[in-house]
């Protein structure tokens, strides 16, 4: 299995997660209070460490070969994910807009793992270093 086809399971086991937090957490009585403040920043760390593997890994992919995704659309799905991330913890976006941007994420996420099967099919599946 490839690095990025690595990054884009963990990327879609943590959109879920993230979603079901959204959708089941309160938001913070407090958007300013310390504490909350530090344990959104423990608990996204990790989040952000995943974000950028995955956008170098996704970068190099789409810059390397004959694809139909474009590196405008590896960096917009690099933003969503910083949103969704801000936005499950904090719950200050519409629900409609928050399901928006985690179709958006879904869809490239898929579109690089059609291309990854794609190409690994066409060249009988050399390729393991992505």
């Amino acid at each position: 299995m490839t690095t990025l086809r690595i990054y884009n399971k963990q990327l879609s086991d943590l959109l879920l997660r993230l979603k079901q937090r959204y959708l089941s957490e309160e938001p913070p009585s407090d958007k300013h209070d310390k504490a909350f403040f530090e344990m959104v920043k423990d608990e996204t760390g990790p989040m952000y460490q995943l974000l950028q593997m995955w956008h170098q890994a996704a970068a190099d992919f789409v810059q390397q070969r004959d694809v139909t995704v474009h590196p405008q659309q590896i960096q917009s799905t690099e933003e969503n994910v910083h949103l969704i991330i801000l936005h499950s913890y904090y719950i200050d976006i519409r629900s409609e807009r928050y399901m928006d941007y985690h179709q958006s994420i879904g869809y490239v996420l898929q579109l690089l793992d059609e291309n990854m099967d794609r190409l690994e099919g066409n060249n009988g599946g050399e390729e393991n270093d992505d």
